[in-house]
């Protein structure tokens, strides 16, 4: 991608960070960010000419003057745990989404969006797009309504729409999450400290987790997709906590064991596997970084 207008909601946010990283060196890019788990810190090092940054909210696109060639809507509250200490945010991320989808209307714009491989909480795995969600949680419902909204704006208004499945997403500019960081990346961080991990129930949940420079990659692969579709954005092999555990032991030349403690959560995701056949099909995207290269980079870039 060369010489394009881009927005990023959430530009300032862990994903968004590595997206614009990307990006900025041959594209205009606005980075919309209110910065509720993302800081303008994450910016700085790639401050240009080509960069702009606006810390203001997603609902308040319709007042930006920038004609953008493509949207990529980051800026969702990204977490679980935040919807269950409000649920109005359901509310809120559908209106953001809605906020994108009229101005990507109005301006000719693709759009490319974080939808959640928690859709899939309860479906056994491998998990596939065309499956029917289960009722579970907030956060959940949040997305799947943006993903039905999507497809309403590209059927009355040929918007074109890519909704990205995250599977479970680690790699560079995650300090800013804290506590809401990827579990590969929060256990990473525990152990070089000499900490034990904290993991739900008996470890043996299972994720696929995915590097974040493929995530990348898959974003901007789906920024030419025409239509509205649905894809998953993962490995395709999942681990157990236990396992992920075990990987950072031998990466860190450590033996810390975990600290068990009761399931808190109710509908708690125990297994996530992406199914990636039609993000290959479709797209051309086929994840790179497997889980143990994945540790390695991030063990080098947090030191």
């Amino acid at each position: 991608m060369k010489d394009k207008r881009i927005i990023v909601t959430g530009g300032a946010g862990f994903i968004g960070t590595n997206l614009v990283e990307k990006l900025v060196s041959e594209n205009e890019v606005l980075v919309i960010d209110n910065l509720h788990t993302g800081t303008n810190d994450n910016l700085r090092e790639f401050e240009s000419e080509n960069l702009k940054v606006l810390n203001s909210d997603v609902k308040d696109i319709s007042k930006v003057d920038f004609d953008a060639d493509y949207i990529f809507h980051l800026g969702f509250y990204s977490a679980s745990p935040m919807y269950r200490d409000n649920p109005l945010l359901t509310s809120e991320v559908l209106g953001g989404m809605i906020s994108v989808l009229e101005f990507a209307r109005e301006r000719g714009s693709n759009v490319v969006f974080s939808s959640t491989s928690s859709i899939y909480n309860g479906v056994t795995p491998p998990h596939k797009e065309d499956i029917i969600p289960g009722v579970t949680d907030f956060y959940t419902e949040g997305r799947i309504a943006s993903e039905r909204a999507s497809e309403l704006y590209n059927k009355l208004f040929d918007v074109n729409v890519s909704a990205m499945r995250f599977f479970s997403v680690y790699g560079y500019h995650e300090k800013a999450k804290g506590g809401y960081a990827n579990l590969a990346t929060q256990f990473l961080w525990d152990m070089k400290n000499g900490k034990a991990p904290v993991i739900y129930g008996d470890g043996e949940q299972r994720r696929d987790f995915v590097f974040v420079t493929d995530v990348v990659d898959c974003l901007i692969k789906a920024s030419q997709h025409k239509g509205f579709d649905v894809f998953n954005v993962g490995f395709g092999k999942n681990y157990s906590l236990n396992e992920l555990v075990e990987k950072l032991n031998r990466l860190l030349g450590t033996s810390i064991e975990p600290e068990y403690i009761e399931m808190p959560v109710k509908n708690y995701v125990m297994e996530t596997l992406a199914d990636t056949s039609k993000a290959q099909r479709l797209l051309g995207f086929k994840a790179g970084i497997d889980l143990d290269s994945g540790l390695n980079l991030i063990n080098k870039y947090y030191r």
